[in-house]
C-alpha cells in the first residue's frame, strides 16, 4: 500500500491500544487513540478517519452505542469499523453487524489476523472512496459526452471489481488469478449456452470476479486451514454466499447487482442439495449455473493449500460425471462438447 491511511484505536485500556499499534506499526498508517466513547466522539468532530478500531465493553458510552451514533451521523457513517471485543457470542457478534460494522477481531490479538482485517477493510474503504469519486467526475462529465460518460463508467466499475476482488484473493487461500481463470471461463460457458445477449454475456465475465467477495468476512483462520474443514467450520464457511450477498445486493448497477446473484448462487446445486438455500433446477439464476462449474473446474485444476491439482482431463470428467445432480445437464452438453476450449483457457493462464 502506498497510500497513508489514518486509523482510530478506541479502548479503554491503554496497553490493549499499544499492542495494536505495535502489531500495526507501519509508514502508511498514522494512529490515533481514545481511552472512552466520548472522547472518540469528539476526536471525531475533528478529523477524518479511514477505519475504526473500537472496543465494545467500555464504562460510559460503550461500543455498540459509538457505533449507532457514527451510522447516523451523514459524514461518518460510512467509516469502517472493527469491533474489539474478547466477546466472541454470537448474540453480539451479529449485534456488532446490524449496527454496521464490518468486521470483528478478538482479544487477544493475532498479529496475521489483525494486519490483513485492517489492510483489506482500509484498502475497500479507499476502493469505495475511489469508486464514489469516480461516478462524481464521470456525471459532471456526462454534459458534454453522454456517450463517453457511460463508456468510463463500465470502465469504472470493472476496475472496481477488480481492485474488490484482488482485496478478497489476498485473505483467501487463493490467488488473484483465481477470479480473472473463473471470469473467462464463465465468459465462455455463457457464450455456448446460446440464450444469452451480448451484453449478458459481458455482464457474467465482469461480475463473475466477485463470486466470493463474501469471504472477506469469514475467519482468516478458517480461509487459510491446510487441512480439511470440520463440520462447524464448514458451516461458518458456507456463511459467504449470503455474506457476499449482503455486500453486493443494494447497488443500484447491472454490473453489480449480476455479482450479488453470483456470489449468492453459484454453490447452489442442480439437484437442490446445495447451499445457501437448496435452490434446485433453473430455480437458480443462470448466472449462479455457469459460475459453478466455472469455479470448480479452476478450483480442481490448481493447487490449494488442503489440494493438489488435478489434470484437466480429470477434473472434466468429474465435471461431466455431476451433471444434473449438481451442474445443469444443458451446461454440461455445451462444456463436455468444447473442452479444448476450457483447456485451452488453464493453459494460457498458467503459461501467463
Amino acid at each position: 500500500m502506498d497510500a497513508e491511511y489514518n486509523i482510530l484505536i478506541v479502548d479503554d485500556v491503554s496497553e490493549n491500544i499499544k499492542v495494536a499499534i505495535n502489531i500495526l506499526q507501519s509508514k502508511e498508517y498514522r494512529f490515533s487513540f481514545a481511552l472512552t466513547g466520548e472522547q472518540a466522539l469528539e476526536v471525531l468532530k475533528t478529523k477524518k478517519f479511514d477505519l475504526i478500531l473500537l472496543d465494545i465493553m467500555m464504562p460510559g458510552i460503550d461500543g455498540f452505542e459509538v457505533c449507532k451514533i457514527l451510522k447516523k451521523t451523514r459524514n461518518l457513517r460510512d467509516v469502517p469499523i472493527i469491533f474489539l471485543t474478547a466477546k466472541v457470542d454470537i448474540e453480539s457478534i451479529e449485534k456488532g453487524f446490524t449496527l454496521g460494522a464490518v468486521d470483528y477481531v478478538t482479544k487477544p490479538f493475532h498479529s496475521i489476523e489483525l494486519k490483513s482485517r485492517v489492510k483489506n477493510h482500509l484498502e475497500l474503504y479507499r476502493a469505495k472512496q475511489q469508486l464514489k469519486a469516480n461516478n462524481i467526475t464521470l456525471f459532471n462529465k456526462m454534459q458534454d459526452n453522454k456517450e463517453k460518460h457511460f463508456t468510463e463508467v463500465e470502465l469504472a466499475q470493472k476496475e472496481i471489481v477488480y481492485i474488490l476482488s484482488d482485496i478478497m484473493e489476498t485473505g483467501s487461500s487463493e490467488t488473484a488469478s483465481h477470479v480473472k481463470r473463473v471470469a473467462h471461463i464463465a465468459k465462455r460457458l455463457a457464450q455456448l449456452d446460446g440464450s444469452l445477449s451480448k451484453d449478458e454475456i459481458n455482464i457474467v465475465f465482469l461480475a463473475t470476479p466477485l463470486h466470493d467477495i463474501g469471504k472477506i468476512i469469514i475467519d482468516s483462520k478458517i480461509l487459510h486451514k491446510a487441512g480439511k474443514l470440520d463440520e462447524n467450520e464448514f458451516n461458518i464457511m458456507k456463511e459467504h454466499s449470503a455474506h457476499g450477498y449482503k455486500i453486493l445486493a443494494k447497488s443500484k448497477t447491472k454490473l453489480i447487482k449480476a455479482g450479488s446473484i453470483i456470489a449468492h448462487e453459484h454453490h447452489e446445486n442442480y439437484d437442490g442439495s446445495g447451499y445457501p438455500n437448496g435452490l434446485f433446477g433453473d430455480n437458480i439464476h443462470l448466472y449462479g449455473r455457469i459460475v459453478a462449474i466455472a469455479d470448480v473446474l479452476d478450483a480442481l485444476t490448481h493447487e490449494r493449500v488442503y489440494k493438489k491439482a488435478w489434470s484437466f482431463d480429470k477434473a472434466a470428467s468429474h465435471i461431466i460425471e455431476l451433471s444434473g445432480t449438481k451442474f445443469d445437464p444443458k451446461l454440461i452438453v455445451c462444456f463436455r462438447d468444447n473442452l479444448a476450449d476450457f483447456k485451452k483457457i488453464i493453459e494460457h493462464f498458467k503459461e501467463n
